[in-house]
């Protein structure tokens, strides 16, 4: 993720796995390629539950966003969408009036192509290739000022994206003087603290064969991250697979809401 608003001439690179494309194999898609395939299996090989805590965040992000839209939040802008799945952040907050008015932002150009091919079924939705790591680009974008009304509430969407931020605080804090009272904020985070060590070495894999340093961070720490968001019940919580607990089910990730 570099630069600003990311050029759109930018060369795809799909002999190196993304982000968006590891995601989307883990949850059973089939917008990947080779490498995307052998990282996830990797990981999958010292951290099995990887593809279960994928499919928890995406339910997190669908609970988060109907609680979101019964509150009255009409806006949201989804920060590192990745790739579309079969039910996305617009339709997840549509609500009983459809009138969620939704921006998709992600630096890698095939996530873009993706949505604007797939997504942009009306007015209400825009897909921005920038870097999220600028909010005043994201922001200040003629696709977030068309729809994103800075003088009514929107939500902030981090679904499986801090961990790859290391100044996530920082960039939670610039995003939120951006938005007017009432807004909010959904994350879902990786975590160390139930399985430490497979955590570990995975974030090391997925380092060392993408060049994007993976940081887990703690409930606590998570919990800072918020900032200004006062959490929602039950606050930071680890997302679950759901079901009864069997081998290689501890938790590796967090989910929280918070407003301000």
């Amino acid at each position: 993720m570099a630069g600003t608003r990311a050029p759109e001439t930018t060369p795809l690179a799909l002999h190196r796995p993304g982000s968006a494309r590891v995601q989307d194999y883990l949850l059973g898609g089939k917008d990947n390629y080779a490498s995307d395939r052998d990282l996830a299996q990797r990981i999958l090989r010292v951290l099995p539950q990887a593809a279960a805590a994928a499919r928890a965040a995406r339910r997190f992000l669908a609970a988060s966003a109907a609680l979101l839209a019964g509150r009255g939040v009409r806006q949201f802008v989804d920060l590192g969408c990745g790739l579309p799945r079969t039910a996305n952040l617009h339709q997840m907050a549509a609500g009983r009036d459809g009138g969620a008015r939704v921006v998709y932002v992600d630096h890698d150009p095939l996530v873009i192509a993706h949505a604007r091919a797939l997504l942009i079924d009306g007015g209400n939705v825009a897909a921005l290739r920038a870097d999220i790591r600028d909010p005043a680009a994201v922001m200040g974008s003629p696709e977030v000022r068309r729809l994103i009304d800075p003088a009514e509430p929107v939500a902030l969407v981090f679904s499986s994206v801090l961990h790859f931020v290391e100044g996530a605080g920082d960039l939670v804090a610039d995003l939120a003087a951006a938005t007017a009272p009432g807004s909010a904020l959904v994350v879902s985070h990786a975590t160390a603290d139930f399985a430490p060590g497979s955590v570990t070495e995975a974030a090391r894999l997925y380092g060392e064969a993408t060049s994007v340093p993976v940081h887990p961070r703690g409930g606590a720490e998570i919990a800072r991250l918020l900032g200004p968001f006062r959490p929602l019940p039950p606050g930071v919580t680890p997302l679950t697979a759901g079901g009864p607990a069997g081998p290689g089910d501890a938790p590796v990730m967090y989910g929280a809401v918070g407003v301000r």
